[in-house]
């Protein structure tokens, strides 16, 4: 697995996928090896926090952090060439370290697109790209545009100088479509991901296979805590602009009816503090251990995403449908689909609108547990780690047979059990 960010070196949710695909493969007996780039982190962490250095890994998992001497500089060079000048000795070091049945690229920005075909000696390999962000079809990764709207049509020059960043000169030549024919799959987790592609000129074929979320584990607030002492909504994610909670607390400042609790942190956390001013019914958490998280999400009226850009998946809503409990999305990018694939929940694209679907599940208690019993039967469905698993090793199993006639890894009786055992549950 080949990953800018990494946990706890990370911030959102490409790491927390990539951190549960890894850890469902190294419980089923894979060895996983994973390379990312502190300076990566480092660079972009504008909170100058350090992260959390006790994040245990299964003993399969071998973790790879690369830091260069050169600090900040490696990742400028590299956004700026398109090729991983600092890193890709490294990188080459851990491909050649032992023979992989899967090469499998993530969130590749800080690398740059010719890390792609960085390749060991051998070459009975499959090697994969995920989708995690519209980076391939965006010099700012989100399509939103000017730092101020969803992006209508591209004019990535004056966009990169307007979110302050330099240039990708390399974008305007065929590096990227030359390092893309590395590549044997593309995986997008939604169809609107995958099709937002096509429109933006991307013409390899794609293959779309949903994130995925765990079964929750069995964690409950004590019975004299309770989650909350008023009826709440929840917001889970970064506190950036792009991710809309500005619009939620704008609404609330007009319902008092219940409250809106706030889960997370993020560059945009200080203007949106100062937006609820004097707001009594929003109330800002911070950062939410995972086991207390549960809680919330199983405790709130509905898990609301407001977001303003264009996500590719949304896996809040699935963490929320994991724990029964509705959602309201904003009608764009990815979300809406997730909301009619499952029967969740409400999409709205007014105020009014959320306004109305607010109202309606604070009033309707059998509403709410309809809708959260839908969500979660299409977690189930649709969405679980068993369900995702059996996508991926089928897309494995195909790209195999295409590029080399047969399957690599099925050498062993063992393998082959533990392959047959991911594919038929």
């Amino acid at each position: 697995m080949i990953s800018v960010f990494y946990p706890p070196y990370s911030f959102g949710g490409d790491a927390v996928y990539l951190s549960r695909l890894v850890s469902a493969l190294a419980r089923r007996g894979y060895e996983v090896d994973v390379v990312h780039c502190v300076d990566s982190y480092q660079v972009l962490n504008a909170s100058g926090l350090s992260p959390e250095q006790d994040f245990p890994e299964h003993p399969t998992v071998t973790v790879h952090r690369l830091k260069s001497r050169w600090g900040w500089l490696s990742p400028l060079l590299s956004q700026q060439t398109g090729r991983p000048l600092l890193q890709g000795n490294a990188i080459r070091a851990v491909l050649q370290s032992k023979k992989f049945d899967v090469i499998h690229f993530h969130n590749i920005s800080l690398f740059g697109p010719q890390v792609l075909t960085l390749t060991p000696d051998y070459s009975d390999f499959v090697k994969l790209y995920t989708m995690h962000e519209h980076w391939l079809v965006c010099p700012m990764h989100v399509l939103w545009k000017n730092n101020r709207r969803p992006c209508d049509r591209p004019t990535c020059f004056s966009c990169s100088l307007a979110f302050k960043r330099p240039p990708q000169w390399w974008r305007y030549t065929d590096l990227l479509s030359k390092s893309l024919d590395s590549v044997d799959a593309f995986i997008a987790p939604s169809r609107f991901t995958r099709d937002m592609h096509r429109q933006r000129g991307f013409r390899k074929p794609i293959e779309i296979i949903p994130h995925f979320v765990p079964a929750p584990a069995a964690h409950d607030a004590p019975a004299d805590e309770p989650a909350h002492p008023r009826p709440y909504f929840l917001f889970v994610g970064r506190l950036e602009k792009i991710k809309g909670a500005q619009e939620l607390i704008r609404v609330f400042r007009r319902y008092p009816h219940a409250d809106l609790l706030v889960a997370g942190s993020g560059t945009y956390e200080g203007e949106l503090r100062r937006l609820a001013v004097g707001m009594s019914n929003v109330v800002f958490l911070g950062q939410v251990p995972r086991h207390r998280l549960q809680t919330l999400y199983r405790n709130a009226i509905a898990v609301v995403m407001p977001s303003v850009g264009y996500e590719t998946f949304g896996l809040i809503v699935i963490e929320a449908f994991a724990e029964r409990t509705p959602v309201i999305v904003n009608a764009l990018g990815a979300l809406p689909e997730v909301v009619e694939e499952s029967g969740g929940g409400f999409t709205y694209s007014k105020p009014d609108q959320l306004v109305e679907a607010l109202e309606r599940l604070r009033t309707n208690s059998e509403l709410r547990r309809q809708l959260g019993e839908q969500g979660y039967q299409a977690y189930l469905e649709r969405w679980g780690e068993e369900q995702h698993l059996k996508s991926y090793f089928g897309l494995l199993e195909a790209t195999a047979r295409r590029k080399l006639t047969y399957i690599p890894w099925e050498g062993s009786e063992e393998t082959s059990r533990r392959l047959g055992s991911v594919l038929v549950r």
